[in-house]
Parts: C-alpha cells; structure tokens; sequence
C-alpha cells in the first residue's frame, strides 16, 4: 500500500519503520521534522496524505487530531482509509470520524496498547472503532504493527475500550505500589511478596508483568531507575479522559477519578514528570499515613 503517517514521535516512527520493513510506501510527515529511515519525508500534512490508500495518525491529543484532519480529509482520495491511533476523547474521534465518512473515506479510531517496546517489535494490541469495512482496510497494517486487532464497535469505540483498559491500569498500580510500600513497613521481604501475590488473587498485569519494584519479577521500568517506557504523564492523560468521559455519560467512577488526583500531584507537584508511571513506588516509600 501507499501509506501517508503523520506524527512520527516515540510511538509513530517505530510504527512507519515497521511498515516499511514489510514493504509498504511510507510517507511522512511530523512537526519536528523528524526522519525515519525509509519514509518518504513530506513538507505537510496534507503532502503525506495525497493519495495515500491509508493514512495513520499518531497525534498528543484531540484537538491537534482534529486540527490536522481538517488538513488531510481534503486531500484524500475517497475510498482511502483514514486510521487515528492516538488517545484522545471520544468526541474528538467521533467528530473527525463524521467528517471522514462525509468526504467518501473510511475512517478508524485505533489507540494502542504495549507502549514503546511493543510499538518498536511490532507487538501493540489495536483497540478498533468504525463500521466493519473500514476496520477490514486497515487489518493488514494492524498484523504488521501489532500482534492483536479488536474491532471494538463504531466510531469511539476505540477510545473508550482504550480509556477504560487505562482506567484499570492506573489505578491497579497505584494499589501494586501501596502494596508493596505497605508490606516494607510490615517487614515483608519483597521477592516473598511477589511470589505470593503474584501466584494468588492479587494477580495483575501490574504485578506479574511489570512489577514496580527493581529486582523483583520479569524485566521492567523499575529496574532501570523509572526511565518511562509507559511515563506518568501519559497515565494521567489517559485517567484525565477517561475522567472526561466519565462525566460526560454520567458514569460513578470514584476509584478513577481518586487515581487522576494521585497522578496529577505525582506529574504536577512531585517528581513523577518524565518518570515511569509505576515510579509511584518510591513515592509511597517516602510517605507516612496522612
């Protein structure tokens, strides 16, 4: 395929690489002018998208999504698939999603899930909204990609699959960190802990697979002092969305909304910003009960 990307960051260019390296015709285009080896560099947005038979966007947040959209819709061709796989709110991909079908194209919110590393081995999980034949245009790049692709239902339904899953994430490392802060001040020994929990029913993602505490269970952020491979303040992006949806639909989501307050003085007013969001363990080793 002819493929135009747009947002070439930390997750968009191992993303164009690897759609490279399978043999796709990628152009690109980014703000920061920043190159990818093999992509075809574009002077714009709408440059990358001319007649692209799919154009990927990977974008900070709604309100750039849509700006750029109202770039590139006009300049593609009808027929083409238009794929969002940024996190953003689900008025925003719905509204560009609208604009997209109006103009003939075949429109795909798509937000991932497996961080840098899993866009740079091509092992992101694509959480999928639009109508059918739009998911099916843009199912061959997802297996390049990714290694799993839910259509999740129409138009947002990615997003919102993607802001619930975070949701989940956030605050179940906040309980993994307190659990282990707890249990140092109880005098249990770490790796004893994690061979209980970790085997028990307080099994999670956050424990058994990107354990908190350096030394402790597979590889992970924690064991290279918190250098980010998913950073705090992408977590609080993400809790603040789901926050915003949320109050939009009328949903009671207190164990979220308290995870949102914990990340904000984490990033805003701790030490949290450029760390990696399970970098709240040493945060709760510092503190006393309030």
């Amino acid at each position: 395929m002819k493929i135009g990307f747009i947002g070439l960051g930390n997750m968009g260019a191992p993303m164009a690489a690897n759609l490279v390296k399978a043999g796709h015709e990628v152009t690109g285009f980014d703000t920061a002018g920043v190159s990818v080896a093999g992509v075809i560099p574009a002077a714009s947005a709408a440059e990358a998208a001319t007649g692209a038979d799919v154009v990927i966007t990977m974008l900070p947040n709604g309100a750039i999504l849509r700006a750029v959209a109202g770039e590139i819709i006009p300049a593609m061709t009808p027929g083409a698939g238009l794929v969002d796989c940024s996190t953003v709110d689900v008025t925003s991909a719905r509204s560009v999603a609208e604009a997209a079908e109006k103009a003939g194209l075949l429109p795909v919110d798509a937000p991932v899930s497996g961080g840098v590393g899993g866009a740079a081995a091509g092992t992101l999980t694509f959480m999928a909204g639009g109508s059918a034949a739009a998911f099916e245009k843009a199912r061959p790049l997802f297996e390049i990609m990714g290694q799993k692709a839910v259509h999740c239902g129409d138009a947002g339904a990615g997003q919102a699959a993607k802001i619930c899953n975070n949701m989940i994430l956030g605050v179940t490392m906040i309980a993994t960190c307190e659990a282990f802060a707890l249990a140092d001040k109880l005098g249990l020994d770490r790796q004893k802990m994690f061979d209980v929990v970790s085997t028990s029913s307080g099994y999670s993602w956050t424990m058994n697979a990107y354990c908190p505490a350096p030394g402790v269970g597979p590889k992970s952020p924690a064991d290279n002092d918190y250098k980010p491979g998913f950073a705090a303040d992408l977590m609080l992006k993400d809790l603040r969305l789901s926050q915003q949806a949320a109050e939009s639909a009328d949903a009671d989501t207190p164990m979220g909304q308290l995870a949102a307050e914990l990340y904000r003085r984490f990033v805003e007013d701790e030490d949290g910003a450029g760390r990696d969001f399970s970098a709240m363990l040493p945060r709760f080793e510092k503190r006393g009960r309030a």
